[in-house]
């Protein structure tokens, strides 16, 4: 089958590589649909620590289940329409034990250390299947593990109706945080240098946007959200917040990222500093999201390019030009 080969950091093809077979309880998926994330370009640059090379990378993902391995629960079929949750968690770990796999002492992830979704088929275990409706497309499908992770992250810093939220980065994550917020009651401020973005951000229902968190007049607020994994952003989310205020670092920094925050504020204003790693027990709330439409997904799907075109999905996702660029490996939308 072609895929997409990241055979060491800076050197991506695409190629010939072996059909995957399932092994038991899994099932091979044709993918219908493949988004690009931020942790794809650090992936390609070898900025993220867990990947082994070579590697298929691509994690969020939808398609058609082709084949079935053995033991195969859950009445699962050929022909079904999936979104697949890429998490490999271990489940004997301490923090798989307690129920927080997603902090997985041998974590693993579909895209992200085995082989993924730029490809024609992918092999996963059945049971991070989550059956899609007939109403979807792929490119929704391939939508709903962004908006598990921004599921898990809402639940990580907490909303109230009424608070003033602040959201750095408009950009896709950026763009569902957004939502989310909004809908659980937040009055929510979105900055993007990008000011491109910001009309999708107003669009979307922001009470106000603006290209820097120093245009905003010294508004304070009660939480703040991270969406871009940049140390000046995240310091700027940490100024604008009131006493007593939460921030959360959403967006996916560097290892070697540092940030400077005041730990007497921390102490003296009693300002709540939370993470929010990937997804957890958030996949299928995240696809009824979606089915639902509570998530706009027709202001977040900007480009799809075929998976020939690989190398050109990562250069557009890094100029920054559109918003969710994916890649649709059989060449056509469904």
């Amino acid at each position: 089958m072609r895929a997409a080969i990241v055979d060491k950091p800076g050197e991506i093809r695409v190629g010939e590589v072996p059909d995957p077979k399932p092994g038991d309880r899994q099932v091979v998926v044709k993918v219908g649909a493949c988004g690009i994330c931020g942790t794809d370009l650090h992936i390609a640059d070898g900025h993220f620590p867990p990947t082994p090379y070579p590697i298929v990378p691509g994690h969020e993902f939808a398609g058609e289940i082709v084949e079935l391995g053995a033991d195969v629960p859950g009445g699962w079929k050929v022909g079904d329409r999936v979104a697949v949750d890429p998490s490999l968690f271990c489940g004997y770990c301490k923090p798989c034990r307690s129920g927080r796999g997603n902090l997985c002492e041998n974590w693993n992830a579909t895209g992200d250390t085995v082989n993924g979704a730029f490809a024609e088929y992918v092999a996963v275990p059945s049971a991070n299947c989550y059956r899609m409706p007939d109403t979807m497309t792929w490119e929704q499908g391939a939508l709903v593990e962004p908006v598990s992770c921004a599921v898990h992250g809402v639940r990580r810093i907490g909303v109230e109706a009424g608070e003033r939220f602040l959201v750095v980065g408009a950009g896709t994550m950026g763009l569902i945080m957004q939502q989310l917020l909004q809908r659980a009651g937040a009055q929510v401020t979105v900055v993007d240098r990008n000011t491109a973005r910001l009309g999708r951000a107003m669009d979307l229902g922001a009470v106000a946007v603006a290209g820097d968190v120093k245009d905003l007049d010294d508004e304070k607020f009660d939480a703040a959200a991270d969406c871009t994994g940049a140390a000046p952003a995240i310091e700027a989310a940490f100024d604008s917040l009131q006493r007593g205020g939460r921030l959360l670092v959403f967006g996916v920094a560097p290892e070697e990222a540092r940030v400077a925050l005041s730990p007497f504020r921390i102490y003296n204003d009693e300002i709540t500093v939370v993470g929010s790693m990937a997804v957890m027990n958030s996949f299928g709330a995240a696809l009824d999201l979606v089915a639902s439409g509570a998530v706009d997904t027709g202001a977040l799907l900007t480009d799809t390019l075929p998976l020939e075109r690989y190398p050109d999905a990562l250069a557009l996702m890094r100029s920054g030009a559109g918003l969710k660029v994916q890649v649709i490996p059989g060449g056509e939308s469904a």
